[in-house]
């Protein structure tokens, strides 16, 4: 379900990965090194981070799934693989035509106050779940984030879950903080 990636970084006081400089710098590596062992191509987008509002109210309108399913695929190729850039309305009507769906209708919907709205609620309807970060996999209750969890999201659906469901609060019941770090610190304060 497509949710604003910045709304859950807001909600939970983050920032993106492309906004922490040196952080940026190794999640460009890390997903280099992940594409080259799956073999999938992987090429730098247009802009990071990039305005992605047109793209997720596309994703999230009522489209026949098969539809659905394809216009999602031909946005992350065209973001990840093609270079372009989904915030540009002509692209995302020209990706929606090359796989048979009305690029202008699909646009021209996607800017309705019912589709900004849509997004709204999905997104908000996460971060009430605890989503805090894309791709987040639900299951129940539990949360699977990211795609280093993809092993443990196998086995809990396999029912081979390394984690008992209530045993694990015991060993570790929220532990009281003994220090709380300040959120900034001036630029010319030492440590």
């Amino acid at each position: 379900m497509p949710v604003l990636f910045a709304g859950l970084l807001e909600a939970h006081g983050q920032l993106g990965p492309a906004e922490v400089p040196t952080k940026a710098v190794w999640m460009i590596k890390n997903n280099l090194r992940k594409a080259a062992l799956l073999g999938v191509p992987l090429n730098s987008p247009a802009f990071h981070p990039f305005n992605p509002l047109l793209a997720l109210r596309v994703s999230s309108l009522p489209l026949e799934p098969r539809a659905r399913l394809a216009l999602i695929g031909a946005l992350f190729e065209a973001v990840w693989v093609r270079g372009l850039h989904v915030s540009d309305r002509a692209v995302v009507e020209r990706l929606a035509d090359e796989i048979g769906v009305a690029g202008a209708t699909v646009v021209a919907d996607a800017e309705q106050p019912d589709a900004k709205a849509r997004l709204r609620r999905q997104t908000d309807a996460a971060i009430a779940r605890g989503v805090f970060g894309v791709p987040s996999m639900e299951v129940g209750d539990e949360l699977f984030w990211g795609y280093d969890d993809f092993p443990f999201l196998e086995s809990f659906l396999a029912g081979k879950d390394p984690l008992d469901s209530t045993g694990w609060r015991r060993s570790f019941d929220a532990p009281r903080p003994s220090a709380v770090r300040r959120r900034f610190r001036p630029t010319d304060e030492r440590a």
